[in-house]
């Protein structure tokens, strides 16, 4: 099976998170590739791979300016994703409380909205922590795996 890393970003910290999850996590799956969200559409889903989210948030609770078309056709071109089976990290700063981490909780509610199917919890990155996103976002994608790679086998 394939891990399919979408990526959403201003400042190449979610970038960052997906290379060190295609790092550390090459251990528990066959193939992990990284796309960046810059020109990519609904049409992303149509392989069969499991995807993960990986987007900060921007502005007032906004996805990242790369990750706008992708998210915009989730409305425009929407199509019913049944066979999606994906997570999310979504990064933000708790101190913009009423907008934390909705990069990836937007993108959440709508992949649900067209019938995908999340696996877990949306891991969220609170970068006023002063923690590393790399290191707990690894830390996460491996027992995410796990979970999604069981859960694909029942």
């Amino acid at each position: 099976m394939k891990l399919k890393i979408l990526v959403g970003t201003m400042t190449s910290t979610a970038e960052y998170v997906a290379q060190a999850i295609q790092m550390d996590c090459a251990d528990q799956i066959e193939e992990i590739e990284i796309c960046m969200m810059d020109d990519l559409d609904i049409n992303v889903f149509d392989e069969d791979a499991l995807y993960l989210i990986c987007t900060s948030t921007y502005g007032s609770g906004d996805v990242p300016d790369n990750a706008r078309a992708l998210y915009d056709s989730l409305d425009t071109h929407p199509k019913y994703l049944g066979h999606v089976r994906y997570g999310v990290i979504a990064l933000g700063d708790r101190t913009y409380l009423n907008t934390f981490a909705f990069g990836g909780k937007m993108f959440d509610e709508r992949l649900q909205g067209l019938g995908a199917q999340r696996v877990g919890d949306v891991w969220c990155h609170d970068a006023s922590e002063g923690t590393l996103p790399e290191q707990l976002g690894s830390e996460w994608c491996r027992e995410w795996l796990a979970q999604a790679l069981s859960a694909a086998q029942a």
